[in-house]
């Protein structure tokens, strides 16, 4: 098992992670530092609470990624109903188109 010190707000964490997970984590870290570092150092907010609102960040962050890639799997859905509506008529179509031509040649 892998151990990393990472920095949020300029203090060290001492934490441990899976062997090879060392780079993962850092980039975690260093996200985490960054929205910590936007909600303001200020250390009148206490350590707990600053923690807290950058996690709560991320976790706003996380939920309306989610909540748009479902509106975009909908989308999708929608138009590969479209499609494949689209398909089926174009077969229809050429199917339709074939016996026509069989047809004018039998004459």
């Amino acid at each position: 098992m892998g151990q990393l010190t990472v920095h949020i707000n300029g203090k060290p964490y001492l934490l441990g992670c899976e062997d090879g997970e060392e780079a993962r984590l850092q980039t975690l870290a260093a996200t985490l530092d960054e929205k910590v570092r936007a909600i303001g150092g200020d250390a009148a907010l206490g350590e707990t609470r600053l923690m807290l609102l950058g996690a709560l960040t991320l976790a706003d962050e996380i939920a309306g990624t989610e909540e748009r890639l479902a509106a975009t799997e909908a989308e999708n859905a929608r138009l590969q109903k479209q499609l494949d509506a689209a398909d089926s008529r174009a077969v229809t179509i050429l199917e339709t188109t074939a016996k026509r031509i069989e047809g004018m040649a039998a004459r």
